[in-house]
């Protein structure tokens, strides 16, 4: 096992919601999140474009072996998408590549087209993100002027609603999946219209289990880290995981310590085998487990096998 660094700074565990501002990578907001925590154990579920905003959830410290349990469930958007016009990035922070001289579509037009796209969608990722292939992410063959081809991958839009027609602006909202791309969606609706259109701005307002309300603006953090406050924002691993919980007696901490199985009682769940369960000890999460068919828990991720 790694040696942890001299230099890291011990503290809890848990999730830190962050309102990112435009134009700062989700990779800044991690390396600033390294600096006010003291550790490099800091890592964020689910990217946001430069231009975007909004909700980047942060796993820290222990809580980045939890991230493949918190970073699906439904992304949420508002934003703009500026009719008439492409550019390369597929938003507005992209050189213009096409401008369209017809009459654009009215408001019941754009919505009827916006419905369209409701359900399960084949989107082809853009050059510029940070897909890779062949090991070079995407972005990088897009400034050298490359274009490879992308295999078109399945999303979900459970929501696409017009909010507000501004023309060209169409303000909207937006339920989806994991990996769906709005930029995408903003310029594959204006292909459907016939006169393109580009994303102008987007926050996000909900990832999986955390809100807009849960998040907070860069300097209020930067004020509570230099105050020695910002561990006191961390959101419990439990409360993010919104699993039921079992708790551990001494016998079974030992089990699960171990890699073993639990066996509980028939009616303690409600839920059906395959459910996720959070296994704790003294209220601390010790690990992820699995509720099998034979009323028995087993260990998926163990977070902190040496709880007392």
């Amino acid at each position: 096992m790694a040696r942890r660094s001299r230099h890291e700074k011990p503290g809890p565990s848990g999730f830190l919601v962050v309102d990112k501002p435009s134009g700062m990578t989700s990779h800044d907001v991690v390396d600033a999140a390294r600096r006010w925590l003291g550790t490099r154990r800091v890592g964020h579920l689910g990217t946001l474009d430069p231009q975007a905003t909004g909700v980047l959830p942060l796993a820290v410290r222990d809580s980045t072996k939890l991230v493949p349990f918190v970073e699906g469930g439904t992304k949420s958007y508002m934003g703009a998408i500026h009719l008439g016009a492409q550019t390369d990035t597929l938003d507005g922070d992209g050189r213009e590549v096409a401008r369209s001289d017809a009459p654009l579509p009215d408001a019941e037009g754009v919505a009827a087209a916006m419905r369209e796209f409701e359900g399960e969608i084949l989107q082809t990722p853009p050059m510029f993100s940070a897909v890779k292939q062949g090991g070079v992410p995407l972005h990088k063959l897009a400034r050298r002027g490359e274009q490879v081809e992308r295999p078109p991958r399945r999303v979900t839009i459970r929501r696409f609603e017009l909010m507000r027609f501004e023309s060209p602006l169409v303000h909207i909202e937006v339920d989806c999946s994991p990996g769906t791309y709005v930029r995408v969606l903003a310029a594959d609706l204006g292909a459907s219209l016939g006169c393109g259109a580009y994303l102008e701005a987007l926050r996000r307002t909900r990832s999986g289990p955390f809100s807009a309300d849960q998040a907070a603006p860069l300097e209020r953090l930067e004020e509570e880290a230099a105050a020695g406050k910002l561990d006191e924002r961390l959101l419990p691993e439990v409360e993010a995981l919104g699993f039921p919980v079992f708790t551990l007696g001494d016998e079974e901490a030992r089990r699960v310590a171990n890699g073993g199985e639990v066996p509980v009682p028939r009616n303690r769940f409600s839920e059906a085998p395959g459910a996720r369960i959070a296994a704790v000890r003294g209220g601390v999460l010790m690990a992820v487990m699995e509720l099998r068919a034979d009323f028995r828990l087993q260990p998926l991720r163990v977070v902190r096998p040496d709880l007392p």
